[in-house]
């Protein structure tokens, strides 16, 4: 209580930096961001879910602009998720270790005499539209190849040891140490070992959510 002739305490305010720094933490824009590209989403059909200009979806997601609980709320009912997803603070950082003694090398082809031997990496993601393997290419078996079957997605494909021979209806290439390829997952596409030389590439699918 405040006697007569005292003037009043102070009232403290709080720092609008400290309250910028608050909304910062929550990476909103960042979350947006992830669950729009896991569902391969662009930002104009985005904006025509929720009922927001692609321009102001991008200011968002870099953090420009801080959405209303309105807007916000919007988003969080295209993507299902609750609202409290976009409030909550991440605090466990992603540090995943795949040893190379535990990882198990599948064969694909004859048992007795397999054309490749797949060794999965999903203990890294456990996110099932990514799947990341390496895949080892032997010679001197009779027709082997390794046919992916065709599927929405995309597929990267990273050469760690060549030559490996890709062939589509369309092109054939030989692919050297540390060559690259990304390509759509529809693609009728095969890998085969170069004139009987083992290969080894690193293959990471990405499907595409319905």
């Amino acid at each position: 209580m405040v006697k007569a002739g005292q003037t009043d305490p102070p009232v403290d305010t709080v720092d609008e930096a400290t309250a910028e720094a608050s909304i910062e933490a929550k990476n909103i824009g960042e979350k947006i961001r992830r669950l729009r590209l896991k569902r391969s989403m662009g930002l104009v059909e985005l904006g025509q879910q929720v009922g927001l200009s692609a321009s102001f979806l991008s200011q968002l997601e870099t953090g420009r602009v801080v959405p209303t609980l309105r807007n916000l709320a919007r988003i969080a009912l295209v993507f299902k998720k609750d609202f409290s997803y976009f409030l909550s603070e991440e605090t466990d950082a992603v540090f995943r270790v795949s040893r190379a003694k535990d990882r198990i090398r599948l064969p694909v082809g004859e048992k007795a005499d397999p054309f490749l031997l797949s060794e999965s990496m999903s203990v890294l993601i456990p996110d099932r539209n990514v799947v990341p393997c390496i895949a080892h290419f032997l010679p001197g078996v009779e027709g082997g190849a390794f046919h992916p079957p065709p599927s929405p997605g995309l597929e990267l494909v990273y050469v760690m040891q060549g030559p490996l021979v890709l062939w589509t209806e369309s092109r054939t290439e030989v692919l050297q140490t540390e060559d690259s390829v990304w390509i759509d997952r529809n693609t009728k596409r095969l890998y085969r070992c170069h004139e009987d030389k083992p290969a080894r590439a690193l293959i990471i699918t990405f499907a595409l959510q319905s």
